[in-house]
Parts: structure tokens; sequence; C-alpha cells
């Protein structure tokens, strides 16, 4: 954060005349920092005469400007460039500085307080000014050489060395001053590596799209940010040696800083007896509990709130001097806003910016190009919150528009471009800025295109967006451009402009198969960095484009994408299928719809342990274990796991079933081991997540007593072998399947069945069943890619091995282990879904 002017508003001249006889009080400041400080500028601004001031401090400096540490670090600046108050300071103004010896104890009723040395110094007002203290996170070996904070100068210096010596850095902490101290420490030569326990850097000051930002940024310039990364302990003989994060992966480190958050620091208060909560507490004049102490800065709590940024301490520091100088100017809390220069990234945020409030719409600007990134939250026409990255010119307006209330009503079509275009054309049509363009005017920068070329494939017939894109490749590429694209068809065309393609949902121009394109030419690696590249119109996406996101990426990226839970429905979340009391099923898998008694007396032993009401035979050939509450899933699941089965993902968009009848082992009618073969179908193909759910089965003979010709996948046995069927259905739009071939080999069967599902999975959209897929592209167009392309049939079914070998872990196994569980935390009180949460 950039220092603000620290000068006082008054001079000494402009304060009131005292009589120069009169006896002085005694102030007595605990803490020597930026605030204790600042209230005592403050205090001479407006009665210099009338506190004879004593100033404790626990370092041995003078008052220096903290929040340039990071400056000093990364070797910019030198500790006498970021002193705020000289020695000859303290001496003008004739105060008593004692430094190094920090105030132990307070003694109220003496009105004494009394340093680390033993000093002891009476007060007529004391003021409490201790700041925070640094939050270090309870993990063994925190106490090792090496480990350390990033508070004080100290810091700085211990950092500055370990520096020197070379080696690996581990920062700790996600937030400002970790990425501070990541930078400092990048740029004096060490190897960094910063781990953040949430999913998003910063996330109390930036949105998941702005984060994603920083994240890529901080990458590029030569540092490891490991998000969702949670610290078990800190190893090392002597001294520290590395990190070992619970998921096993061990960082080797010469240096560990420790910048997971602050706490206000509130040790000598509570054992003085005031009154403290989170922070010390006080009222709008800055006084405790005890009318002869304040405090002020980082370590009090005003009106149930703490402040850990500077602009609410100086506010603190004018009420506080106006309170000890007999005028009336109370403390009424601040509305707080975050500019900030992460590293050289230029970042801002105020407000609230979660979108969570009724009635709350997002505006969003994104130019990939120029890595910006724009975000407000309007609620009843009032700026609520923001978030900008990359251009934060405009942060102080909108932090003033937000502020004060203001109606933002007839701004709103201009507003995120900033306060100059937004004042100067409120009223202004928007399109008339676009047809004012020359013919030579950029529109579509990724491809090159003008206005003139736009227009002129609009009049030779391209009336839609998707033509356009076709035809000259405008808005084809990122999709920044297409408001400037479909305001030139609609002044070309006015009312006969004709709807393209359905997009993706609102919050893009794309349509799924523009979005699955454009992931693997571009190489996307996660939902921020496509939502960014793609020009989203959202912050985050919504519940119709998240999942699909999620599944392209974990489809391209097998092995390397980290499957986002965050993006999936309730069902795939807890690994079970919720119920309408809000209690869940669990259905674990039957290979094949075989089982044995083990696995029965698992499943009757779980239904009497867990009083599940009723337990249901499915149409897939498995058991339903029905009534099974939230908090017991994972108990549940072990005891199943014990027995050796694992999840049915009767909840998922993947393989569901594998249905098959007794085939030729037992039926005078069977041709071929239909039930052999469908196990082994099933022991392939689980696991693996697809665009919406899946379903094989295979009959013994053309009886078809397995249903085979309305699955996704049917195998009907022959005496010469296999007849492959595909896109059956038999929801509530019936539909019988379409012959895809014969083969005569068990073996042609799975690979002929990996090549298909693996065609299905990257071509089809989210949540297309393969039925529509295939009367979508035609069954000749499958033939084509499978039957008949021999080469293509084997990258398909390599492609989907590769990939099921990342797979094929049970999620059961994994959450009766531990993993993630705050999924499965006690629910109060059920509160109903909505349909779509349930989808």
């Amino acid at each position: 954060m950039d220092f603000q002017d620290y000068s006082p508003r008054e001079t000494a001249a402009e304060a009131p005349e005292r009589d120069s006889a009169a006896p002085c009080e005694h102030l007595v400041v605990v803490g020597n920092g930026m605030a204790g400080c600042r209230a005592v500028e403050e205090l001479l601004a407006r009665d210099p005469g009338r506190y004879r001031v004593t100033i404790f401090g626990a370092e041995p400096h003078v008052n220096y400007n903290r929040i340039m540490l990071s400056p000093v670090l990364a070797g910019e600046k030198r500790f006498d460039d970021i002193i705020i108050n000289d020695r000859a300071w303290y001496e003008s103004n004739g105060i008593d500085l004692v430094v190094s010896d920090p105030v132990t104890a307070i003694d109220r009723a003496a009105r004494c307080v009394t340093a680390q040395s033993g000093r002891t110094v009476g007060y007529d007002k004391l003021l409490i000014a201790t700041g925070s203290d640094p939050f270090i996170i309870p993990v063994p070996g925190k106490d090792l050489p090496g480990v350390i904070s990033f508070r004080d100068m100290k810091d700085v210096d211990t950092m500055v060395d370990a520096a020197e010596a070379g080696g690996d850095a581990v920062v700790i902490g996600g937030g400002l001053l970790g990425l501070e101290a990541a930078h400092g420490l990048t740029l004096r030569g060490m190897k960094v590596t910063v781990l953040h326990i949430m999913p998003t850097l910063m996330e109390r000051q930036l949105d998941e799209a702005a984060g994603w930002l920083l994240k890529t940024a901080l990458e590029a310039r030569g540092q490891t940010i490991l998000t969702g990364a949670d610290t078990a302990e800190i190893y090392g003989e002597g001294k520290v040696e590395g990190v070992r994060l619970k998921d096993g992966k061990d960082i080797p480190a010469s240096l560990v800083v420790m910048a997971v958050g602050i706490r206000p620091s509130v040790a000598l208060a509570r054992e003085a007896g005031l009154d403290v909560g989170r922070g010390i507490k006080v009222d709008d004049h800055m006084v405790t509990s005890d009318p002869d102490v304040l405090a002020v800065g980082e370590c009090v709590e005003h009106d149930g709130n703490v402040y850990g940024l500077v602009a609410p301490l100086w506010d603190m520091c004018r009420s506080l001097a106006d309170g000890l100088t007999g005028k009336a100017n109370p403390y009424r809390g601040s509305v707080t806003s975050t500019k900030l220069k992460v590293a050289g990234l230029d970042v801002f945020s105020a407000g609230d910016f979660s979108g969570a409030g009724a009635g709350c719409e997002d505006i969003v600007l994104r130019d990939a190009s120029r890595g910006v990134y724009k975000r407000l939250v309007l609620q009843d026409d009032r700026i609520v919150g923001a978030v900008l990255y990359g251009d934060t010119a405009d942060g102080s307006w909108y932090f003033d528009l937000l502020r004060k209330g203001e109606n933002v009503a007839e701004l709103r079509d201009l507003l995120i471009f900033g306060q100059a275009f937004a004042s100067g054309g409120a009223q202004a049509d928007p399109k008339a800025a676009v047809a004012a363009l020359s013919d030579d005017a950029e529109i579509c920068g990724c491809n090159g295109v003008s206005k003139g070329q736009v227009v002129s494939c609009i009049a030779k017939g391209a009336h839609s967006l998707d033509a356009v894109r076709a035809t000259c490749k405008a808005s084809a590429s990122c999709g920044s451009c297409t408001g400037l694209v479909e305001t030139l068809l609609a002044l070309t065309l006015g009312d006969d402009v004709q709807s393209g393609p359905k997009t993706m949902c609102k919050c893009t121009s794309f349509t799924h198969d523009d979005v699955r394109r454009e992931i693997v030419a571009q190489g996307m690696t996660s939902i921020p960095e496509v939502m960014q590249r793609l020009h989203w119109s959202t912050p985050d996406g919504c519940s119709s484009c998240r999942p699909a996101l999620n599944y392209y990426l974990l489809c391209a990226l097998p092995g390397d994408y980290v499957d986002d839970q965050q993006s999936r429905f309730v069902n795939e979340r807890l690994h079970a299928n919720i119920q309408k009391d809000g209690t869940y099923s669990v259905v674990p898998r039957m290979w094949g719809g075989l089982t044995n008694p083990r696995e029965l007396r698992a499943i009757a032993d779980v239904v009497e342990k867990f009083n599940a009401p009723m337990v249901k035979v499915t149409g897939g050939q498995r058991l339903d274990i029905f009534g099974i509450k939230k908090e017991d899933l994972p108990a549940v699941w072990a005891d199943l796991n014990a027995a050796g089965m694992v999840s049915g993902h009767a909840y998922g968009k993947s393989l569901r079933t594998v249905k098959t009848c007794v085939g030729a082992d037992w039926c005078r009618f069977g041709t071929q081991n239909s039930t052999g073969l469908g196990v082994r179908l099933e022991k392939m193909s689980w696991g693996s997540w697809m665009p919406h759910k899946f379903k094989i089965a295979v009959s013994g003979c053309p009886r078809n007593c397995a249903e085979a010709t309305i699955k996704d996948f049917g195998v009907v046995c022959v005496d010469s072998g296999y007849e492959l069927h595909v896109a059956g259905n038999g929801g509530i739009h019936v539909r019988a399947t379409d012959l895809l071939c014969r083969v005569t080999s068990e073996q042609q069967v799975l690979d002929y069945c990996a090549a298909f599902i693996q065609l299905y999975r990257e071509e089809a959209r989210y949540l297309e069943r393969t039925a529509p897929w295939i009367e979508r592209v035609g069954i000749d167009y499958v033939k084509a890619r499978i039957v008949e392309d021999e080469p293509g049939r084997e990258a398909l079914r390599s492609r989907f091995l590769y990939s099921q070998s990342f797979s094929q872990d049970d999620p059961w196994a994994q959450r009766a282990d531990g993993a993630e569980r705050e999924q499965h935390a006690h629910m109060a009180q059920f509160k109903p879904l909505k349909a779509e949460e349930m989808a």
C-alpha cells in the first residue's frame, strides 16, 4: 500500500494558546509505531503544550513506515528512506523516547507502567498502540531456527542475511505480506515457493479472476505458487530444512517465512483488566473501558470491527486527538479500500465484492492482451464492491461513488470504462461511437480485422455473430470484440440480425464447441484462465458454465488438471445422491451386476448400523441404500470399502452401470460369456468423467434380456461374435440404438468401446447424452471415426486408457480417510434445496 501523507493538518502556530504556567499532563504511549506516533503528531498539531509525552518502543529504532519494509527487503530502499520521525522530531517536541524496552505491565490503580528493564513511569493518560502480532500456525517445527515472521526490521535483516547465503525459501501465506516477502527474496536471488491454504491469492482483497491473474504474473517472475497447500510440519535437524504438506509433498527450504495473518496485540491490555474482544474495545473517541486509558491502531476493536489497513488508523488518531483536546469529532468507523502494488503489479479492491446480496449484479471488463480485469458489483443502482487488476487508475473514483452511495443508473452502460469515459458520455448513445469509427479502425486485434471488413462480410450475407466469425474471423478468438461486432451487425442490419447457435450461457458469447476448441488451441489450464482469455462477462461464471468448464479441462488435461470441487453440483461433491428429505442414498459398485456373500453382509451391516430405512434393487442390477445422513457418509463408505466395494458413481456424469445377463455359462440360449465381458467392460471404464451419465449393457443373445439396445453402449452377443450398438436411451424419450459394427472377439469389443467413449468425451457438449449427440453429428460420422479409421480408433482408445490411469481412484476411500471432511459437517437444520441445486 502506498504510504499516505503523515503530516498533521494543523501546524503548531495554528493551535490554541495555553497558559504556560499550567502543569502538563503526562501522556505515556505504549508503542513507537505508525499509529502511536501519528496520534502524538495530531495532539501536537492541536495543542503542543498540553501533554508531556513519553513513548516506549520495543525496537531499537525511531518510528518508521512498516508498509515500506517490502521495498527495503527488495533492495529498492534503505532503512533511512522509510523513517517517518527522526531523532530530531522527538527532541524538538520534548518527547522522551525509550527504545528496546517494551512495556510489560500496566497498573491502572497506581496509573503507572513497568517496562521490561524494570523501569516504572507514571501517567495521567495512557495510550496503547501495540499494533498486531503475527499469527504463527501451530505446526511441528515452528520454532526451528530459520522460521521467522515478517513484521519489523529485524525480520528484514534476517531475510537479507539468509538471501546472501543463498538457497531455497518457503513463504507460508499468500496475502499481501507473504507475496511481498516472496518478491523481495526472489529479487535477492532465492528460489521461492509460496504456500497458500486458500484457492485464491489475497482472497480478502481479490476475487477468483483477479487472484488467478496475480498468480500467473508472479509465476512468470520465477516464483512457485501453490494454492490449496496445507502445511503439515516444518522439518529439520537443529535448523529448518524444509516444509512438508498434508498431501505428503516436501519442499526444501533454508528459510521459512510465516505470513499467514495478524491478530490485534491485546495481551498487555487483557492482563491489565481492560475490556477486550477481538481487539481492545474502544468508544468513538478511542477511550477504553478505563477513562484514562486510550487505544488506537491495529490493536483496537471499534463497534465490532478491527482494521489492518492504514487509512482507518489516521481517522482514529484524528478522533483521539480531538477528544483529548476537548473537540467533538467521534470516530464512526471506516469504509476501506485497498490499493496495492504487489510485486510491481497494481491491484485495487473496495467494499463487498462477494456478489451474494439480493439484487446484486456484476459488470465485468476483461482485456486479456493487457492483463486487465475490472469488476463492479452493483446493488439498487449503487456500487457496493469493486475489484481492479492491472489498471487501477479509476479506483479512487469508484471508491468515492461507493462511499457516498451515489446512484449510478445514468452511468450504468459506461461505468466500467472509467471516469473520463463515463462522465463525458453518460447521455451518449454507445452505438454512435462505433458508427463514427473509420473503416480502417481495428475491430478484432487478434485476427487483424477492420471495421470495413466486418461491414463488408455482413453486407455479403453474414447476418449473425457466428457467421461473421466464420467469414472474417472477427470475434472468433478471445471474444473481447464481440460487443463491437454485435453493434456493427445491429447498425448494418437493424432488426434483421439473425441469432446464431446457442451460447454456452449468459456469461459468454461463445458456444460449447468454441470453448472446447479454444481450451485446446490456446493451451488453457484453469477455469479463471479460460474466463480471462475468452472475456467472460461475469467474475466467476455461473452454475451452467462452471461445471462445463471443469469437465472440458478435466477431459483435455488428464493427470494435470485438478478437479474443481466448487464447480460440481451437490451430488458430485458429496459422492452420493441427495434425497428430498436432505438425506443421501449410497450405491456401491457391483461389477457386471455380480455380488457375493461378503458384499451382501457388508451392505446388511451398514443398513442396520446406520438405521437405513430402505434398500432398493436398482434397474442397473445394484443395491441402493437410502436415508444416510450427510455426516455418516464417510463411515458408511469405510465399512463398504472394508468389504472391497467402491463407489458406484450413481451420482456422477460418468459410467453408471454395466448391466448383464447370465450368458452362455447358465442360460440355454446364451451364445457368449456376457457376464464376464460386462465385468471386463466395467473394470475398464469405471471412474471416467463424461459429458453426462453413461450406461453399458451386455446381452448374451438376441433376446436382449439386459436391454442393450437402449443403452449408451450396448453389446448383443451372437453366434459369430458381438454386435455393437450405440446411443440408446431408456429415459423420457426412448431411443433405440444405432448399430455401429460387428466384431468377433472380446478384445475388439473393449477397444471399440474405449474409442467410442473417448470420442463422446472429447466432442459431445456438457450435459449432452449420447442419443442427442449422435442425432446431432450422425451415426455415419461416428462410424467414419471409429470403424473406418483404424489408426484414429487406436488413438482414441489410447487416450481413453491414459485418462483412466488418473481416474480410477475410489472417491469413497479418499473421503473415508478424512479428505475434505468439511463437506460432511453436521447439518443442524435441513434447508430444502432448489431444483437446480439437486440436479
